[in-house]
């Protein structure tokens, strides 16, 4: 039993419960020294974790890692992400259009408003939700410093036509926006496409990109590599186009045959993806055939060259 997993298991649901350490300490009578060394991953009493889970509203299964974790909270996913990257040695990530890893600091500093715009003025707890926003947000900041001082090898599969669509619809965290601001969203999408194809160009060898024009799954999924281990993600959650962090249920889990089965999907996705300068020439065409208005229109897709991952 890996103790310092269930520690930050812990940690992610208490993040998303809403509840300070303080007060989750007090209502499961602990002391919140005590509940910070589970949170590190010291040896817990098992008692101790059935009230931990009774009151973060997590099963005992998913707290210890049995089987699938299950992750109603866009708070509770990110942090676990967070967590699984601060150790992983390659990261594979299927999703789109925006990896955040990868993303610029312009789509870094326009996400606060983005999400915030995705929580309806009518939606119940909106306070709550928007609370959230602000934890997912510092929780991105401390995914980014730790990316950008370990850089461990990504793998990055992208779908061409989501793309395009992203190019035409803009940079929204809603439709109903004035015709300025959707401009300056479609200004966005361009800048952050611009971004990725200058990725491309840059030819690292930590960073692998791909786009498929095959179709791919709805949502989007990571595979994190580690020296002994390996975990898959699966989320509905998103931060690019029509991003969402109220819907939906995301899943870890380490089990050999999702694994396999995932890991499929990528290597056969990436055996036909454009991949290197003909992934970057045609996202130069697709921005040179873009225009403030919306479009249709995308530009021929040319032959990719068959790479294993």
């Amino acid at each position: 039993m890996r103790y310092e997993e269930i520690g930050q298991r812990v940690k992610a649901f208490r993040l998303a419960s809403g509840l300070s350490a303080d007060e989750v300490a007090q209502k499961i009578g602990i002391s919140r020294t005590a509940l910070y060394r589970v949170e590190k991953g010291e040896i817990a009493k098992i008692d101790t974790l059935e009230r931990l889970s009774d009151l973060l509203e997590v099963s005992l299964p998913t707290l210890l890692g049995v089987g699938i974790e299950y992750m109603p909270s866009a708070v509770s996913y990110f942090e676990r992400t967070r967590q699984l990257e601060e150790t992983a040695d390659q990261i594979i990530v299927l999703a789109g259009p925006v990896s955040f890893l990868l993303a610029s600091d312009g789509f870094e500093k326009a996400l606060h408003t983005l999400l915030e715009e995705s929580v309806p003025g009518d939606v119940p707890q909106r306070q709550r939700l928007l609370a959230d926003v602000t934890s997912v947000l510092d929780i991105l900041r401390q995914r980014k410093e730790a990316y950008r001082r370990r850089r461990p090898n990504i793998v990055n599969l992208v779908s061409a036509d989501q793309i395009a669509r992203f190019l035409n619809n803009g940079l929204m965290g809603k439709p109903d926006l004035p015709d300025v601001v959707r401009r300056e969203r479609h200004t966005l999408a361009r800048g952050e496409i611009e971004h990725l194809a200058a990725l491309i160009e840059a030819d690292d060898l930590g960073v692998q990109i791909g786009l498929v024009t095959d179709t791919l799954p709805m949502n989007g999924f990571q595979i994190f590599r580690q020296a002994d281990r390996s975990t898959l993600t699966i989320s509905p959650f998103r931060l690019g186009e029509q991003p969402n962090i109220r819907v939906g249920v995301a899943m870890a889990t380490s089990a050999p045959e999702a694994l396999k089965l995932h890991h499929k999907i990528v290597t056969d996705a990436w055996r036909t993806a454009m991949k290197g300068p003909t992934a970057a020439a045609y996202l130069r065409e697709l921005l040179s055939a873009d225009t403030s208005a919306p479009t249709t229109r995308s530009p021929r897709r040319p032959e990719a060259k068959t790479k294993a991952v």
